[in-house]
């Protein structure tokens, strides 16, 4: 009934992308049952609200990760959570773009510091990925297990509280944001979501993209690596990624620039 999709929906909630994703669901599901006769019409909001405008990811300066590690180094708060491993995993989560889970979920058998190779398991698309990284965030990481207990089992999580559990994730969320608060890093566009742990991952990739756009390197080749490196099972799932920051839009204008002048000279 058309109650039911109501309830289903969340009428009376506020209307999210979440929400229009569930309405293209029961539209597939009562196209069905029509085209096999169990149901005359399809009992579906026959006005639609707007859609709200797509969320956008905050890009970090590199002044901006500056100033959180001094203030990181700086915090005397007592917390299960020591300075050391909070520095660690942001130097990680920017250095690799590992999503939240992928980096609490870490164990010393999946760092194979050894080989600079990280092995991620169980990811969102289900999937298990060998994520390399380069010598600064290796030593980074390698700083950080000389800090824990030498015995640990190989299972045992790689990053930990100070008592010696996994770090919970809405633990580091919580710490994150009155450190962000410190050193001064907001939203100012009224986007709702302060800056998210996750935005690292997203400045990984724009940061990426812009270097590669200053080396003089072919983006369009190396994509794909980005899109491999992050986990993502399509192309595309990584261009949500690629949000356009100034400096990134000027090398990648300045890159066409270089092209329609050559093609310009030989026209």
């Amino acid at each position: 009934s058309s109650k039911q999709v109501d309830a289903f929906l969340g009428k009376a909630r506020p209307v999210t992308t979440t929400w229009f994703g569930n309405l293209a669901r029961l539209r597939r599901f009562f196209q069905y049952a029509v085209s096999r006769g169990y149901l005359s019409t399809l009992p579906l909001p026959t006005v639609m609200p707007q859609r709200p405008p797509a969320f956008v990811p905050y890009i970090y300066s590199r002044d901006e990760i500056r100033r959180l590690l001094r203030v990181i180094d700086a915090d005397r708060r007592s917390t299960c959570l020591e300075p050391t491993t909070i520095r660690t995993m942001v130097l990680l989560f920017y250095g690799a773009g590992l999503r939240l889970r992928e980096a609490t979920n870490l164990t010393r058998a999946d760092a194979d510091l050894s080989r600079s190779l990280l092995t991620i398991r169980n990811t969102k698309f289900g999937k298990t990925r060998l994520v390399p990284v380069g010598p600064q965030l290796r030593g980074a990481l390698l700083e950080y297990d000389g800090t824990r207990p030498a015995r640990r089992m190989t299972e045992a999580p790689f990053f930990t509280t100070r008592s010696g559990t996994s770090v919970k994730p809405d633990t580091l969320q919580h710490n994150f944001r009155i450190l962000c608060h410190r050193a001064g890093i907001c939203r100012s566009d009224g986007a709702g979501e302060q800056p998210r742990i996750h935005d690292f991952r997203h400045t990984f990739a724009v940061h990426r993209l812009t270097s590669w756009y200053q080396q003089g390197a072919d983006v369009q080749r190396l994509l794909h690596h980005l899109s491999v490196y992050l986990g993502h099972v399509h192309l595309r799932h990584t261009q949500v990624y690629l949000s356009m920051t100034p400096e990134l839009l000027q090398e990648a204008s300045q890159r066409f620039e270089r092209y329609a002048g050559k093609e310009g000279g030989t026209s």
